[in-house]
């Protein structure tokens, strides 16, 4: 008996993991069907040191979700209450996708600022994977993991998007992704130490606030794609080209072409939408711009959120202009590693 009972203690009962967020360097759109299943898209993109956290609890007498970041919390009984309601949907998917053995307590929070461009609710659902397949005790490679996070989001809790995030995620690194649905290459960009030190230095990342970017505007952009029209097209005909080129500049240290691809990614973008660039985006992007910038973009689909801007060797008075125009500056780090599960 007493051997039984310590047995029972040495079983774990909580389970954690962590996946980055990241910056997509160009290519960003493509990824997102139509476009990807007709053409094939292709994204760069750079995992940073800002994680999605996840903490799996089991026990307890009901199923409890929190998320930290919306200040949200609510009970079930059982998994019959994880009703997609609204109320944190992503994570009542979650465990009816990957339920486990015993009533929980999730947890979620994020690094990252809310909508800030960074592909964190989809380092989010990386996470939430890590952590309940670790639960479970499902044996899950890094590429099963973005896949079942990817399904997880779009399919479980209906929200649309595509792929590149949940990649960039489980993978980790400096990545050129590409997509012809449903395949997914992913092939690692190796920079070389000395310009991935000095990329990281001169890089300014600014957070102008919460991005408006909704399901409305990206089935907007799309349906546009589908119907010919000749403006989203050719624009997002051109992202993938930059991403091409930007591949390449990582690869030949070539600051000041990526500075340069970084800026042609976000016109094009802004060719998509007419919401695509804010008022405050816009004054940001002035103010850096004047004070030395050499190019930059927009994180994620744009319209509010992270701009990012690569600089010439004084980067701290791109940072000071940054923040007089209004900007929150955050850290950035490159993160070698992708997700983590424990």
């Amino acid at each position: 008996m007493a051997d039984r009972a310590v047995r029972r203690r040495d079983v774990p009962s909580e389970f954690r993991a962590a996946a980055p967020v990241r910056l997509d360097f160009a290519g960003g759109w493509t990824d997102v069907p139509p476009f990807s299943t007709r053409e094939g898209g292709v994204v760069v993109s750079a995992a940073i040191d800002l994680s999605a956290r996840v903490e799996v609890k089991l026990g307890g007498p009901r199923i409890r979700l929190v998320s930290e970041d919306l200040g949200q919390e609510l009970e079930c009984v059982d998994s019959g209450g994880l009703v997609l309601d609204g109320r944190l949907d992503l994570l009542k998917a979650a465990l009816r996708m990957f339920p486990v053995q015993s009533p929980c307590t999730l947890t979620t929070r994020s690094d990252a600022p809310p909508g800030s461009g960074l592909g964190s609710s989809g380092a989010m659902d990386v996470a939430l994977v890590g952590a309940l397949a670790l639960a479970r005790a499902d044996h899950l490679s890094e590429r099963e993991i973005a896949e079942q996070a990817w399904y997880l989001e779009t399919v479980e809790a209906r929200i649309p998007g595509g792929k590149q995030d949940q990649f960039a995620a489980a993978l980790g690194g400096f990545q050129r992704l590409t997509f012809r649905d449903p395949d997914v290459g992913a092939e690692p960009i190796t920079l070389a130490p000395a310009f991935a030190a000095d990329l990281e230095r001169r890089t300014v990342l600014c957070y102008t606030g919460r991005s408006r970017m909704s399901g409305t505007t990206i089935a907007r952009v799309m349906a546009a794609y589908e119907r010919g029209d000749p403006r989203v097209t050719e624009a997002l005909r051109a992202m993938k080209e930059v991403a091409a080129g930007m591949a390449e500049a990582l690869r030949a240290s070539n600051l000041t072409r990526v500075a340069e691809l970084l800026t042609e990614n976000w016109n094009h973008q802004q060719a998509l939408d007419p919401e695509m660039c804010t008022p405050e985006m816009a004054r940001v992007e002035q103010a850096v711009t004047a004070a030395g910038a050499l190019g930059g973009k927009a994180a994620g689909s744009g319209a509010g959120g992270c701009m990012f801007f690569v600089t010439g060797d004084q980067p701290g008075s791109v940072s000071a202009a940054a923040r007089a125009a209004g900007a929150t500056l955050l850290p950035v780090r490159w993160a070698s590693g992708g997700v983590r599960a424990w």
